[in-house]
């Protein structure tokens, strides 16, 4: 099914190898037989997490996002290290980002964020019976962990103040 749709691999070049990313560039046969550049994103995949306090409110994290500029209010989230499950990721960036550790982790789903030049993976999660502990950021993360209502949260999502996909989507998912 689809074939019609699907292109063909013919040659790659890495125009960028970096800590967080790759950039390639793609040759590619298309359906039709011409040849198309396709200029693409390698990233590691990543976890997103609503971590629901036990006094029912849910913690998010404000931090700086350079690539737009301001700071941006989200669920805590990060990238998978070489090697690492989402399942084994979710818990250290939960407990990186947040301090807590959760008796009780559940995924939601996994998305594609920017299919059109990226295959980035964020697997969704939603987080419970929190235990409190000690945050502990990476060394160039400086991040605020702030709690709100879940009606406070549909505010801010209809306001545009989470405008952050990846937290919307996993926030609705987590039944917020």
């Amino acid at each position: 099914m689809d074939e019609d749709l699907k292109e063909k691999f013919l040659h790659s070049e890495n125009v960028f190898d970096g800590a967080l990313l790759k950039v390639k560039k793609d040759t590619v046969a298309l359906p039709n037989g011409k040849k198309a550049t396709r200029e693409w994103i390698e990233h590691p995949g990543a976890v997103a997490v609503v971590p629901i306090c036990n006094d029912g409110k849910i913690a998010l994290v404000r931090q700086y996002r350079y690539p737009v500029g301001k700071v941006m209010l989200e669920v805590p989230a990060g990238k998978l290290d070489s090697g690492e499950h989402p399942d084994e990721c979710v818990i250290r960036e939960l407990k990186e980002e947040t301090g807590y550790t959760a008796q009780k982790i559940r995924k939601l789903t996994s998305i594609a964020t920017t299919p059109g030049f990226s295959n980035e993976m964020i697997h969704l999660y939603v987080a419970e019976n929190l235990i409190t502990g000690k945050q502990c950021p990476d060394e160039d993360e400086f991040i605020h962990v702030v709690k709100y209502t879940k009606e406070e949260i549909k505010n801010m999502i209809q306001n545009g103040k989470i405008n952050d996909a990846k937290s919307i989507l996993a926030l609705l998912l987590a039944g917020v």
